[in-house]
């Protein structure tokens, strides 16, 4: 026994020796891994300031040259650290301790964010970053504003960087999200989170390249109805059709041939049919004639295809689809390019281009028809900027990423004429649809029904709260507060004017709203009220989403709060939050649940 105890001790010994070795290794170079991350993060943060930099005031070729220089040297120094830090937690020591029982999991989770950022760095980056670069840097052929033939060319790259980071999402969220080391499991949420951002940034990157060549003219010209929403009066895709524009696109190279105000497209008869279930819905509006109400719908599709239809009754020609953007989106995008200037001299700027076209045109133009043709003039000196910015090697980087952003966020919405387009553009934000999806929805919508152009004073908060879950489906409330900041004196008439001729006493600065709240497929209403009283409604179905509607006076400096109670099909998901894009965002707080099936 004791001879077996000499023997075995030795190998004790040995093992212990390889433990505190393995353990030892791990930790030295889990340090050298983490320094090498925090640069990889370092060369990301300069990267990205580089891209996102603001273009100096004088433009020049070598000073984008320049800038593409340092970006792309910022992301091969990127790569380089990622790739280290990968190899130095790829061993045989770090992948035995990241599956050691209860201690490995802080081990598994820095290991896999290492490949992670390496697949990143070194893989993604580099072809996003290229595909950028060539596209932007010089005009594509015939002087266009974009290099179509770049932007095509890169289109299967972007789409293999969309791939990749869409796999690097799933092993993301395969690591443990809850071990013995919280600051790693901070560090496992962080990446889960920024590759939720970047996901679907990619993905639209490479159904831009797909899909921009072809919409900018690439095969033959294309042309298209621009539309100026004016949120100051609310309407279902965010405000009132304004001034107009027609745009040309071809081989990238854009023009502006025609601009016009709403008044020209009021004689317009659109001869399309939405089906059975619009005309159910918005028939009563005379949505299809009514130019002013032709956009109640949230969904966006509905008013292009009505637009469309419309400017082929007015002109006789036909467009190849149509854009519609706001004051907002012209904001984002004048940050980019510079500010504008008007004939009479007036500065347009992404500091003043909503007040100037929501609020103080009201102001110093009472008569109508000067009034509208100083917004005309506003929509074209913008939209002139905007193009010679385009035109600047200098500032097209900014002026697209800017243009990114109004479309990811839908300021900017876009439909097509040709079906395989819009199916693309109808499943992504630009397209500005109501999906059709049994997925959990909170869509809060109003229309302005009195005619004012107080909604720009509009605020608008939205809870969802999840309550029971029972045999038939999950218990929602729903909490929607509606404040009107409108001054009780001082606005113009035209502002305050009500269209709608009320039998009840009112005051200046009144507004009436009509509410929608568009619910989860399948849900069924319990109980709705108005400042706690129970409150009419008027039910509708508009694809495939239950609607309750609401007719709301709100006071000027008044608030009104309309609450629903629903029975919702159970589920464990948060609901998809719809934003129209009025001048005031929406505050929407979905509040936590832990579900219908439990984790």
């Amino acid at each position: 026994m004791r001879r077996n105890h000499r023997r075995i001790r030795p190998v004790m010994w040995v093992a212990a020796g390889f433990l505190l070795a393995g353990s030892g290794w791990v930790l030295v170079t889990g340090l050298y891994a983490r320094s090498e991350l925090l640069a990889a993060r370092l060369d990301l943060e300069t990267l990205r300031n580089t891209v996102t930099a603001s273009p100096s005031p004088v433009s020049t070729a070598s000073g984008a040259t320049g800038r593409r220089a340092r970006a792309e040297a910022a992301g091969r120094s990127a790569a380089a650290h990622a790739a280290r830090a990968h190899r130095l937690t790829s061993g045989p020591a770090w992948s035995l301790a990241a599956h050691l029982p209860g201690l490995g999991g802080p081990l598994a989770t820095v290991r896999g964010t290492a490949k992670a950022v390496d697949r990143l760095a070194g893989e993604v980056l580099p072809a996003v970053v290229s595909a950028a670069g060539n596209i932007t840097n010089g005009a594509g052929a015939g002087g266009g504003h974009l290099n179509l033939a770049e932007l095509r060319s890169a289109a299967p790259a972007l789409e293999q960087a969309s791939r990749q980071v869409a796999a690097t999402r799933t092993e993301a969220r395969r690591l443990p999200r809850h071990t013995w080391l919280p600051a790693v499991d901070r560090i496992r949420d962080q990446l889960v989170s920024r590759l939720d951002r970047m996901a679907p940034a990619v993905e639209n990157a490479a159904t831009g390249a797909r899909l921009l060549p072809l919409m900018l003219g690439a095969d033959g010209p294309r042309r298209y109805f621009v539309v100026f929403q004016n949120p100051a009066e609310a309407r279902g895709t965010g405000g009132m059709p304004g001034a107009y524009a027609t745009l040309t696109a071809d081989k990238g190279m854009l023009a502006l041939t025609q601009f016009g105000h709403d008044s020209a497209m009021m004689s317009a008869r659109p001869k399309v049919d939405l089906g059975a279930e619009f005309a159910t819905m918005y028939g009563h509006n005379d949505a299809m004639n009514t130019w002013p109400n032709s956009n109640m719908s949230p969904h966006f599709p509905y008013a292009a295809r009505i637009w469309s239809a419309g400017w082929l009754d007015k002109s006789g020609e036909r467009v190849d689809g149509v854009l519609a953007l706001d004051p907002g989106a012209l904001a984002r995008l004048l940050a980019a390019s510079g500010q504008a200037r008007t004939t009479d001299g007036t500065v347009v700027s992404a500091d003043n281009v909503v007040d100037i076209s929501e609020r103080t045109n009201y102001m110093t133009y009472p008569d109508p028809l000067k009034r509208k043709a100083f917004l005309l003039d506003v929509a074209r000196a913008a939209a002139g900027r905007l193009m010679t910015a385009a035109e600047d090697p200098q500032l097209r980087p900014a002026l697209l990423l800017g243009l990114y952003e109004v479309l990811r966020n839908g300021q900017m919405t876009a439909w097509s004429a040709h079906p395989d387009e819009q199916r693309e553009l109808e499943s992504r934000p630009v397209g500005g649809s109501l999906p059709r999806s049994p997925e959990p929805y909170a869509g809060l919508v109003v229309n302005n029904a009195a005619g004012t152009k107080l909604d720009y004073y509009l605020d608008r908060t939205l809870d969802w709260y999840p309550g029971h879950c029972t045999t038939t489906g999950r218990e929602v409330t729903v909490k929607a507060v509606l404040t009107n900041h409108a001054p009780p004196s001082g606005l113009p008439a035209y502002v305050t004017a009500r269209l709608d001729k009320p039998t009840y006493a009112t005051h200046a600065g009144d507004n009436r709203l009509l509410v929608s709240y568009y619910a989860t497929a399948g849900a069924s209403l319990i109980k709705a009220t108005v400042d706690g009283r129970t409150a009419f409604t008027s039910p509708g179905v508009e694809r495939g989403h239950p609607v309750y509607r609401f007719d709301v006076e709100v006071p000027a400096g008044g608030s009104r709060t309309v609450t629903l109670h629903l029975l919702e099909p159970p589920a464990d998901r948060a609901p998809t939050v719809f934003h129209q894009r009025l001048t005031r965002p929406l505050r929407a707080t979905v509040h936590p649940s832990s579900g219908c099936y439990g984790d």
